[in-house]
């Protein structure tokens, strides 16, 4: 075997970090085989750690820890799969009757166990994360969140320095929030360059979002053996106790910090940064303060993300009104070239700019600071290359096309909105140069100096700051920026594309237009801060364990997200039986059965929001406690409006456990007893009868309304939970130009058992692959940014072929007029909602064959 690679500075971003070979030294580490529990490795401080006083060659986890504590720990690892996120378990007493607090993983194979000394002086990891996370939910701007949050942080677990840590796009870093001792300098506001966090580390802050340095000068404990038989390193990307990068610890002595912890704050699934702390003398926190911690950054990026959606959100308002108006003006003008050209500065107003430009038909009109006309034509070539007929932008243009040096002095920084699919017309947005003076907590790249222990990061001796001055660069674009810019294309391309219809059907087409422009602006605000902070305040209760109540929170912020989404698509409400569906379709199967039956009922926004939480307690108690949870189980739903235009629901269990009024009303119970009276000022009642649980809600008719509402009608009759059908011998055909969304559609297809999958990223690329084999079912996405899947859906149904449609848009206005009869399912995509939806298809074909 050859000698590893020694870790200098020339190659720490190569450093295979997540297979140190050793363990810090504030607990120990063994691994045991899943099938007997037989020792494999174990960290060389373990014997002494865990007071066995012998050899552990040879030796199982019950011989060492005891048989109840092996169970346990047993039974933790049975039910944990390989790359899943430790399970904690706290005060656990083993054979020499010390306690502990262990944390156990897969990786390679085999079970990881690693032991910390159990410390309760805190008391429960739920507790202090509701304190700590109570102490933030009331903030309402994303400064504010980023001012409180270090020190709630620094209060709570006692660090000398908290800071929240952001990342630019190049890697670089910058502290936009300190809380620290007062004899400390602060580092508010400074830069750090990209190579202090190799994107090695980037990665692994991903996968374990809480990493703890208990001593930056303490020892490494070393893994005993090293390698397994087959001479493989043992993965410890998930283990707490992971040893640290020599080079890192040298970094942080330099800066003279001894302990540290990281709390990685993800937004959308990406690296937004890390809440890290530092403390100058070793510390280790215990792993509940650790739990504690893990849970609070969790909170934290959900609260970032819906601040900063807010934030969005009311300045594309502001900028929605200047496109009002100018929609206004299109339905009564017969040239739109010319009410473009007219209005060219009301477009300036839509974002900050210092000049807007507009290149339509070959001809340039501009306003404010602007590129020359005779480098327009050259400009929007190099323009359509990259865009793509998207959002494009740059806020250094000389950086990326050269000849932008004849005009940067008037305009560095662009943003570009594709008029057409075709490469031809823009309106584009300008930025003059903004000198700016970043402070870098030291030189931006790496510098050396040659010690006797060979080349070292050089101490940045109090973090002098180093000035660097950028030139030839714009204010950044941001997200509001680009999701402005969006809403405007999708506007503007409706006009110029589609004029002459609009004229015709002006009166018509203004309420779809409107949906349209509210679902561009919308569409990623997901929850109302106000509930969101109820919801976590309340929905834990006591003896719940943390993954009981990070299931319930998430399900009921999903159901606020269902219903918002559904506000936001179907004009302000949404109908009673798609609420119904949605709640119960993930419980239906071949060993219970849901029936729904009523007449066509639509609720209004407020209705709406407030019966997604309601029938989302209703769903999950049935299958957590009621009639959903045991075969033969059955819920029945009708509903009916009465003389008074009001409409009454019966929820009607049977077939379930014995039914028994629970000794105490726990959250979920009150927001079904209450939240209709008080919000909606209905009724709300609930029966534990020994044939099952009932319940009766009734909703005023001011909040509803009967009868054909909305594209999709619902006919009185039942729906029962037949056998579901199975997808192992199903090929599917699926048209999506997004390459990661169609990755993400594949792995949820693979998981319900299908295996033959046809990707294509074009209509052209579809019809290629149907001249090869003809697919049982399709999936089509609608919209395929250089064209639609028209054609293709017309080549299926030709075929016989049965698809459905998805779309991000709120109605069914882009499908084609052919195919108005096929499904349409909403984007991002539902997993449960697109596997129903194919087994729908593949189960009436087959019927229909069959037939």
């Amino acid at each position: 075997m050859s000698s590893p690679e020694v870790v200098d500075l020339t190659n720490c971003d190569r450093e295979p970090i997540h297979i140190p070979g050793s363990t810090q030294p504030n607990g120990c580490l063994v691994v045991s085989a899943l099938e007997d529990g037989r020792l494999l490795r174990w960290s060389s401080n373990a014997p002494a750690f865990l007071a066995s006083g012998e050899a552990m060659q040879g030796r199982r986890l019950d011989e060492l820890v005891g048989e109840d504590a092996a169970a346990r720990i047993g039974a933790v690892l049975a039910d944990t799969r390989e790359g899943m996120p430790p399970r904690l378990m706290f005060g656990v007493a083993t054979a020499s009757g010390a306690r502990f607090d262990i944390a156990v993983h897969r990786s390679g194979g085999a079970g990881v166990i690693e032991f910390e000394r159990h410390s309760d002086e805190r008391g429960p990891a739920l507790d202090i994360a509701r304190t700590m996370i109570a102490r933030i939910a009331s903030e309402i701007s994303v400064d504010d969140l980023l001012t409180q949050t270090p020190r709630v942080v620094r209060e709570a677990l006692g660090y000398d320095r908290v800071m929240v840590y952001r990342f630019a796009q190049d890697g670089a870093g910058q502290v936009v929030g300190e809380a620290r001792a007062e004899e400390l300098e602060s580092f508010l506001g400074q830069w750090f360059p990209a190579s202090d966090i190799p994107q090695q580390a980037r990665e692994l802050y991903k996968r374990n979002t809480i990493r703890v340095i208990g001593d930056a000068g303490g020892e490494r404990c070393g893994l005993v053996p090293e390698h397994d038989d087959h001479g493989r390193p043992l993965d410890l990307s998930h283990a707490h106790l992971r040893s640290v990068s020599p080079i890192h610890l040298e970094y942080l002595r330099n800066m003279g910090v001894a302990a540290s912890m990281s709390i990685s704050v993800l937004v959308e699934g990406a690296l937004w940064g890390l809440i890290a702390c530092h403390h100058y003398a070793p510390r280790v926190l215990p792993m509940a303060e650790r739990a504690a911690a893990e849970m609070f950054g969790a909170f934290f990026a959900l609260h970032l993300h819906t601040l900063k959606q807010k934030r969005t959100l009311e300045v594309a308002t502001a900028a929605r009104g200047a496109l009002d108006r100018f929609l206004r003006l299109a339905s009564h003008h017969d040239d739109v070239g010319e009410l473009l050209r007219a209005n060219i500065e009301e477009f300036a107003a839509l974002m900050p700019c210092d000049g807007v430009g507009l290149w339509l038909g070959g001809e340039w009109t501009a306003h404010g600071s602007a590129p020359p006309a005779p480098a327009v034509p050259e400009l929007a070539a190099f323009i359509g290359s990259q865009a793509q007929g998207r959002v494009w932008s740059s806020d250094s243009l000389v950086e990326l096309w050269p000849p932008a040096e004849a005009f940067w002095e008037s305009a560095v920084g662009v943003l570009a909105l594709p008029l057409s699919q075709l490469p031809r017309d823009y309106l584009l947005f300008f930025r003059r140069e903004i000198v700016q003076t970043l402070a870098w907590a030291g030189r931006p790249e790496k510098h050396y100096e040659t010690g006797p222990h060979g080349d070292r990061l050089t101490p940045r001796k109090s973090f002098a700051i180093w000035k660097e001055t950028v030139r030839r660069r714009a204010s950044p674009w941001t997200d509001a920026d680009r999701e402005i810019a969006e809403a405007a294309r999708s506007a503007l391309v409706e006009i110029v594309l589609r004029h002459n219809e609009l004229m015709a059907e002006e009166r018509e087409k203004a309420d779809t237009r409107q949906r349209l422009l509210n679902e561009e602006l919308n569409h990623r605000v997901k929850n109302i801060l106000a509930v969101i902070k109820s919801l976590v305040e309340h929905s834990v209760q006591d003896g719940r364990t943390v993954q009981d109540y990070v299931a319930s929170l998430r399900g009921r912020i999903q159901a606020l997200a269902l219903a918002h989404d559904q506000v936001v698509r179907g004009a302000g409400g949404g109908s009673l039986v798609d609420l119904l569906r949605a709640e119960l379709s993930p419980y239906e199967g071949a060993a219970t059965r849901t029936t729904l039956s009523g007449p066509m009922i639509w609720l209004d926004a407020r209705a709406f929001s407030v019966m997604a939480l309601v029938l989302h307690e209703l769903s999950t108690n049935a299958a957590k406690y009621g009639a959903l949870s045991r075969p033969g189980g059955h819920v029945e739903v009708r509903w009916s409006a009465d003389a008074a235009g009001d409409c009454e629901i019966l929820w009607r269990e049977s077939g379930g456990p014995p039914v028994a009024r629970p000794g105490r009303s726990g959250f979920g119970t009150a927001l079904i007893e209450r939240s209709i009276p008080y919000d909606l000022g209905g009724e709300s009642e609930m029966h534990y009868e020994a044939s099952g649980f009932t319940a009766r809600l009734k909703l005023p008719a001011r909040h509803i309304a009967t009868g054909e509402v909305g594209a999709n009608e619902w006919t009185d009759g039942s729906v029962a939970a037949a056998e579901p059908v199975s997808l192992a011998d199903a090929t599917v055909l699926l048209v999506e130009d997004q390459m990661i969304i169609a990755m993400d559609v594949e792995f949820m297809m693979n998981d319900a058992g299908i295996t033959r999958i046809t990707t294509a990223a074009s209509a052209a690329d579809a019809l290629r692959k149907l001249k090869d084999a003809t697919p049982d079912i399709a999936v089509l996405d609608v919209n395929l940014g250089s064209g639609t899947s028209a054609p293709v859906a017309e080549e299926l149904g030709r075929r016989g072929v049965p698809f459905v449609f998805a779309t991000g848009y709120g109605d069914r206005s882009m499908i084609p007029p052919d195919s108005g009869h096929a499904r349409v399912l909403a984007k991002p995509y539902d997993r449960d909602t697109l596997i129903a939806a194919l087994r729908e298809l593949y189960g009436a074909r087959g019927a229909s064959s069959s037939r």
